[in-house]
């Protein structure tokens, strides 16, 4: 792995396999889906902090399928330290104080006007073993996680990973359906 001045990535055809990944969900740009709001709401619960995000990360932005506590944001920068660390990692990732970890403490939501202290994040695998995004959690003073709330964030990446592949199914009967028409005709 190496940073590429904008998050860390695979190196060439990996990296480009896991875009791909991404993309064929074709999650990223569609509105927003009540299932991930809710698995963001729950994330924020289980952890008691004002932010829980779903995120897909491409290659210039990371993508929010669901942004519970910041409303009307879709999209945040690729910077190394949150997201874009976060799905390099197998396990969940854990910023106790974002303002100290050397990880994170020049990260623009850090610095910044959000102030961001605490982060965990769980990747999200795909079936195919691609960690597209992250199911995370986000407060704006330090604390710790408890081994619960992350094997707790942990499946709720995983039921992310489900509902993925059920919106991939349906895509993909969509797609068959449209074809079997054109050939009917």
């Amino acid at each position: 792995m190496r940073c590429s001045g904008t998050y860390e990535y695979l190196d060439g055809p990996e990296e480009q396999a896991r875009l791909n990944a991404v993309r064929r969900y074709q999650l990223v740009d569609e509105p927003v889906d009540d299932t991930y709001e809710r698995i963001a709401f729950i994330a924020a619960a289980l952890f008691d902090t004002p932010i829980a995000t779903v995120s897909l990360v491409e290659e210039k932005r990371i993508w929010l399928a669901a942004a519970y506590g910041l409303p009307g944001v879709r999209e945040v920068g690729p910077e190394p330290g949150l997201c874009g660390s976060a799905i390099a990692q197998d396990g969940v990732y854990v910023v106790n104080n974002a303002a100290t970890d050397p990880r994170t403490r020049e990260h623009p939501l850090v610095r910044g006007e959000l102030s961001l202290r605490f982060y965990a994040a769980a990747p999200i695998r795909a079936y195919d073993g691609y960690r597209l995004g992250t199911v995370n959690v986000i407060d704006n003073r330090p604390r710790e996680a408890t081994a619960q709330q992350l094997t707790a964030l942990e499946h709720l990446a995983a039921t992310v990973a489900d509902e993925l592949e059920l919106r991939l199914m349906v895509i993909r009967g969509a797609m068959a359906e449209q074809r079997m028409r054109e050939t009917l005709r």
